[in-house]
């Protein structure tokens, strides 16, 4: 049975695209922890992250480091923190969080919730961001 990943992948579900190659996708988090917080996902459906190949693995973990220099481009933050939890969504996947301090990402706290032309704006920028850091 496909995740909602592979919906959002397939584009059966909206997202707020921030950076997309041709094995990788990154969207900010409608539920975020911190603004600005974004899933990237491989578009390979791989339920656990440590049963990824290993140039896949390692190719997540490339692309998410290209994606956090995009979004600190656009979010006012000490840092970017990654997460890798792995139990909500049967689908690998990595947690890129803007942190002023460690409980941000305390993933037991209300979630957030931003309007969605908010979340639009930030999508934008961070995207046009990526895609100018990216160039080839």
């Amino acid at each position: 049975m496909s995740s909602i990943f592979i919906k959002i992948i397939n584009g059966e579900i909206p997202c707020y695209k921030i950076a997309e190659n041709s094995d990788f996708l990154a969207f900010l988090d409608i539920s975020p922890l911190a603004f600005g917080h974004t899933l990237v996902i491989p578009k390979k459906e791989v339920n656990y992250i440590f049963d990824l190949e290993d140039d896949l693995y390692s190719g997540l973990m490339l692309f998410s480091k290209k994606v956090s220099k995009a979004i600190e481009k656009n979010v006012s933050c000490k840092k970017i923190g990654i997460a890798v939890i792995g139990l909500e969504v049967p689908h690998a996947h990595v947690h890129l969080i803007p942190l002023n301090n460690v409980g941000d990402i305390n993933f037991s706290k209300s979630k957030l919730q931003f309007p969605p032309e908010q979340m639009l704006e930030l999508c934008n920028k961070i995207y046009a961001s990526f895609n100018s850091l990216n160039k080839l």
